[in-house]
C-alpha cells in the first residue's frame, strides 16, 4: 500500500489528522484551569475562617522622628492612625490648595473624615482637587461619591470611547495616592484611606516639607490636566529642579513609561551590602528576580519581606513560586504575620532608599499609573533599616529547611496556581 504524499493532503485536512493531539491539550488545558479554580475556593474558604481582627497597635511599628535632606524635611510613618492625623491636620491649614489622589476611599469613619475635611477647605474658598480611581472604588456607595460643588473630584478611568477598549493602555488604573497642601507639604506611600488601615494594615507613607513637595504638586497637576475637561485644567505650574538626594518616578502607561522597575534594577545591580526589600505582593518578572539572584550570588545579603498572607490569595501563591528558587541562591525571605503589610520600600547599602505605590507585579511594573519617591541619604537610610529591623520581629524567616518540608497540598497549589502570576 503507497504512502500517502503528505504534500498533496489539504492545509484543513492535516489539522483534522491531528485532531487527537489538540484534544489532549485543550483536555490538559481545561483541566488545569478546573484544578485552579478548585483549590482558589477551597483557599479561599480557608482564608476566611482565618481572618482575624486585631486590636489597635496589634502589631509593631515605630513613631520615627523627623529628619532633614537638604532643603527638605521628612518624615516616615508605619501606622495608618498616625498618617491620617497628620494628613486631616495638613488639610485643615491650608490656605491656597489641596490635591488629594488616592485608589481605594472607604465610605467609612476615617473615609466619611477625610470628605468632611476636604468640602469644609473647599467652601472656605481653598482650591481643592479630588482624583480617585472609578474601577478601585466600585463597591463604595454611589451617596459617597457626591461631592461639593465647590470641590473639583476626577472620577479617573481612561476608557471614555468604544474604541478605547481596543487599546491596552487605557486599562491602567489609577494606584497613586498623594496629597499635597499648598504646593509645600506632600504625603506619597502604600496607605489608601479608609478604617481598615488606621490600625489592621503595616504599610509606609513619607511626608516631604520643602522645595520637592513641588514635584509631587507637578505630577498630581499633570495628570489632572490630562484626564480632566479642558475648562477644568489647573492653570498653575510647579518649577521642578534637579535634586541629587530627592527625586520623584512615575510610571506612566499612556505614554508608556515605567522607570520605577529600572530604578529598583539599577540601585539592586550597584549593591554591595545588603538589600532590604518590602513589598505587599512579590511577583517580579525574569529581570528584576535576575538582579536580586546576582546581587545574592556576589555575596550580597537580600532580605525580601512580604505577606504571609495577604488580602490577595492569588498573589500570595503566584509569589511562592518564585520561593524556591529565591531560596536557592541564597536570598533571605520573611512572612509577615498577623496583620497585611502592604508597604512598596527598599533600602540598599545604608545609602540609597525608596518609598512609594508600586508593587513589584506586572500590574505595577507596566500596568498601572504609580509613583515613587528615591531618597540618598544615610541618615533616612537607617531609618528605613530601623523600620525593617522592627518589622522583622513580627515575622518567620522561610529558610530553605522550612520550605522543603512544606504539604502536598501546597506543592500542588504553588504549582497549579503559579502560572497565574503572568497575569497579576
Amino acid at each position: 500500500m503507497e504512502r500517502q504524499d503528505l504534500s498533496s493532503v489539504s492545509p484543513i485536512r492535516r489539522f483534522l489528522q491531528r485532531i487527537p493531539l489538540v484534544r489532549v491539550v485543550v483536555t490538559f488545558v481545561v483541566g488545569l484551569i478546573a484544578l485552579q479554580a478548585a483549590l482558589i475556593t477551597v483557599l479561599t474558604l480557608i482564608s476566611r475562617q482565618r481572618v482575624q481582627r486585631l486590636p489597635p497597635g496589634g502589631f509593631p511599628h515605630l513613631r520615627l522622628p523627623e529628619m532633614t535632606a537638604g532643603d527638605n524635611r521628612l518624615q516616615i510613618y508605619s501606622y495608618g492612625e498616625h498618617l491620617y492625623n497628620a494628613m486631616l491636620d495638613a488639610i485643615d491649614k491650608a490656605r491656597e490648595s489641596i490635591y488629594f489622589e488616592t485608589y481605594l476611599w472607604k465610605d467609612d469613619a476615617i473615609g466619611r473624615a477625610f470628605k468632611e475635611r476636604l468640602t469644609a477647605k473647599a467652601e472656605e474658598g481653598v482650591a481643592v482637587y479630588v482624583i480617585y480611581d472609578t474601577f478601585g472604588n466600585l463597591v463604595v456607595p454611589r451617596a459617597f461619591k457626591r461631592f461639593s460643588p465647590a470641590m473639583n473630584v476626577l472620577s479617573f478611568w481612561a476608557i471614555r470611547r468604544p474604541w478605547h477598549l481596543l487599546d491596552p493602555r487605557r486599562y491602567g488604573l489609577d494606584h497613586r495616592k498623594l496629597l499635597i497642601v499648598d504646593g509645600t507639604i506632600a504625603f506619597i506611600g502604600g496607605y489608601n484611606v479608609g478604617s481598615l488601615y488606621a490600625t489592621q494594615w503595616r504599610d509606609t507613607h513619607l511626608r516631604i516639607i520643602g522645595p520637592e513637595a513641588r514635584d509631587l504638586a507637578q505630577a498630581f497637576v499633570d495628570f489632572w490636566n490630562r484626564f480632566c475637561r479642558k475648562r477644568e485644567r489647573i492653570a498653575r505650574d510647579y518649577p521642578l529642579r534637579f535634586n541629587p538626594m530627592v527625586n520623584v518616578y512615575g510610571n506612566d502607561i499612556a505614554r508608556m513609561i515605567f522607570p520605577i522597575r529600572d530604578t529598583y534594577i539599577s540601585a539592586i545591580d550597584r549593591a554591595q551590602h545588603h538589600i532590604r526589600l518590602t513589598n505587599a505582593y512579590f511577583i517580579p518578572d525574569h529581570i528584576l528576580l535576575e538582579s536580586l539572584e546576582a546581587a545574592s550570588r556576589r555575596g550580597v545579603t537580600v532580605e525580601i519581606l512580604l505577606p504571609w498572607r495577604s488580602n490577595h490569595l492569588l498573589a500570595d501563591w503566584a509569589a511562592r513560586s518564585y520561593f524556591t528558587r529565591c531560596l536557592d541562591t541564597g536570598i533571605h525571605l520573611l512572612g509577615y504575620q498577623k496583620a497585611m503589610v502592604h508597604a512598596k520600600t527598599c533600602t540598599i547599602d545604608g545609602q540609597w532608599s525608596t518609598i512609594g505605590t508600586a508593587n513589584l507585579d506586572r500590574l505595577s511594573s507596566i500596568g498601572n499609573y504609580e509613583i515613587n519617591v528615591e531618597i540618598y541619604d544615610s541618615r533616612f537610610a537607617d531609618q528605613m533599616e530601623q523600620l525593617f529591623d522592627s518589622d522583622k520581629t513580627n515575622a518567620l524567616e522561610i529558610t530553605r529547611e522550612r520550605w522543603q518540608r512544606r504539604t502536598p497540598f501546597m506543592r500542588l497549589t504553588e504549582r497549579a496556581l503559579g502560572p497565574l502570576r503572568l497575569m497579576l
